[in-house]
């Protein structure tokens, strides 16, 4: 794939919407004042419902007197002024609060209820439509937010189509809606470079972020932009300067236009050997052309006081730093890669038992070219685990569930697998302490936390008994740092009896390993000769309260039972 195609991946709906009738048939319902199409009118708001056999259109007009205002409003402050929490699905623990408009989405408040009635009515089964001209889009775009909550739950997912609309949100409204790729690929908006109203509502552009596709038109041509970067460029720098009025487009007739035309979407650039990143720069300076309603030469074209050399470059940049942040993490692509470094500490834990010692231990002593090796899977996994985790918490909260619920098995396993290395690294030197309060990735923290709520909800735990638990991981993954801070604590004392502290968290920490090992919960390797864990027993044997662990380990004949899964504990 070339970088010229690779400028229009994600937005093959806009060239198949606007090529079809859907994009006329769409702007048509805006514009028909058929008297068999009954429009509802509330506060400041009006709405039709068009059908067919095989689909729905509701269309969104606002009041010609209706002035939206530039300001913001988080949906903290809805939620505490107005107790409106219907877009509070969007948020995640990255974005717990979104802004809005504040004019556009009080005039969507003001409505609610009827627009609940609305969308009660609204028929799942059949291809919908929301569009709305103007500010009416802008309410379109709204409705369509408060129907995505659904999406996932076996509905179709509706598309909104909107024509001239100002934006309606932050940059974190944007976060929240592109961080799925179905939801962002609900919006098309429709703009055309003689209309200003777009950009009405951006003379702060660092507060305003536009969401979707959209589709920049001229008489002559069109062309769609899925980066929110350029898209906003385009809307601060393309569209009519507003000291100059506000211009009606006629989206009637680009709509007409449009449908008899292709989308500037690729070109042959015959005669040229281009390289790639000429190749990105002839193709958007040649989409801007056709956007503007300008010739398509390679000289420097002025248009509306714009550098249009100056805006090429920019939106040359934004789209590299674009496909650079899509390509950087994709879970299912390095999945297979990831899966090879499991696969190779699975082999190193064998290995290193087949020296008589736990990969735990001797990843901690770091003394073989094989140890180093680990390093690198480890740092490997651990990064792309981390990514993994960001990219669930970046998820609007129905669709991070499902991405958990996916990745919850192997987030599990590595987390038991790849956790302790880093403990035994944390502990390495012997001068850290408190791993899990100081040194603990948050991801870790994440992954468990994820394994918990699926607990909760199935209302399932781990068996009480395994059979064969030779080649188990320690279901709890901080055992190895629970284990390091117990040997400290053998370590810095000279007179344990004396230290009541101390002696209470060792008793905690026996407490702890008899009851994880009645569960099977203990990898066997633990009683290895010369493992960490075989270290503290012999320094603390002397000290030991919980006389059930003691007649455990008193006796190696246990360790092979244990290992089999056939130790009777009382």
């Amino acid at each position: 794939m070339n970088r010229t195609q690779l400028f229009n991946s994600g937005i093959m709906q806009a060239p198949f919407v606007t090529s079809s009738p859907l994009l006329l048939k769409t702007w048509g319902v805006i514009a028909s004042r058929d008297e068999d199409v009954v429009p509802h009118e509330g506060r400041g708001l009006f709405w039709k419902v068009w059908k067919e056999s095989e689909l729905t259109i509701v269309v969104f007009e606002v009041k010609n007197d209706f002035d939206p205002q530039q300001k913001l409003v988080s949906s903290s402050v809805l939620k505490e002024k107005n107790n409106f929490r219907r877009f509070e699905f969007l948020c995640t623990k990255k974005i717990p609060e979104l802004s809005f408009n504040g004019s556009v989405v009080s005039l969507f408040i003001d409505n609610l209820e009827k627009l609940d009635e609305l969308k009660s009515k609204i028929s799942s089964s059949h291809p919908l439509i929301i569009t709305g001209h103007g500010v009416g889009g802008a309410i379109a775009s709204l409705f369509t937010v408060l129907l995505l909550e659904s999406i996932g739950s076996g509905k179709k997912r509706p598309l909104c189509i909107t024509f001239g609309s100002p934006l309606i949100g932050d940059k974190k409204l944007q976060e929240a809606i592109s961080r799925s790729s179905i939801w962002s690929s609900c919006f098309l908006h429709v703009v055309s470079y003689k209309d200003s109203l777009p950009k009405k509502l951006n003379s702060q552009p660092v507060d305003y972020m536009p969401f979707g596709t959209f589709l920049f038109c001229s008489d002559t041509g069109a062309t769609c932009f899925g980066n929110p970067e350029s898209v906003l460029e385009l809307l601060v720098s393309s569209i009519n300067d507003q000291s100059q009025g506000f211009e009606v487009a006629d989206y009637g007739k680009l709509v007409k236009n449009l449908n008899c035309k292709a989308i500037c979407k690729d070109f042959s650039l015959q005669g040229m050997n281009l390289t790639h990143s000429t190749s990105l720069n002839a193709s958007i300076r040649l989409q801007l052309c056709a956007a503007l309603g300008l010739t398509s030469n390679m000289q420097q074209l002025q248009h509306q006081n714009i550098d249009i050399n100056a805006l090429v470059t920019k939106l040359e940049r934004l789209e590299n730093k674009f496909m650079f942040q899509k390509m950087k993490f994709d879970p299912s692509k390095k999945l297979n890669v990831m899966k090879i470094d499991m696969a190779k500490l699975e082999w190193y834990k064998k290995h290193c038992k087949s020296q008589g010692s736990g990969y735990y231990d001797c990843f901690k002593r770091g003394v073989s070219t094989i140890d180093q090796d680990a390093v690198q899977w480890q740092k490997n996994l651990r990064n792309y685990w981390s990514d993994m985790v960001e990219e669930a918490e970046m998820k609007p909260q129905t669709e991070a569930a499902a991405f958990r619920t996916r990745w919850l098995f192997s987030g599990t396993n590595y987390r038991r697998m790849v956790e302790p290395l880093d403990i035994a690294e944390y502990y390495a030197n012997g001068l850290r302490k408190d791993y899990e309060a100081k040194g603990r990735s948050r991801h870790y923290v994440v992954l468990e936390k994820w394994l918990e709520e699926d607990k909760k909800e199935k209302s399932d735990s781990e068996g009480k008994t395994k059979k064969n638990v030779e080649l188990i991981l320690t279901i709890d993954s901080c055992f190895w740092a629970k284990l390091e801070e117990a040997l400290l604590l053998c370590g810095e004392l000279d007179n344990l009896k004396e230290n009541v502290e101390a002696k209470g968290k060792l008793l905690e920490f026996e407490n702890y390993v008899y009851e994880s090992l009645k569960k099977y919960e203990v990898s066997p390797e633990i009683f290895l000769k010369g493992s960490s864990y075989m270290t503290w027993w012999n320094k603390y044997k002397g000290f030991a309260d919980n006389h059930r662990l003691a007649n455990f380990m008193r006796n190696p004949q246990h360790f092979d039972q244990y290992t089999e899964g056939d130790y009777s504990f009382t």
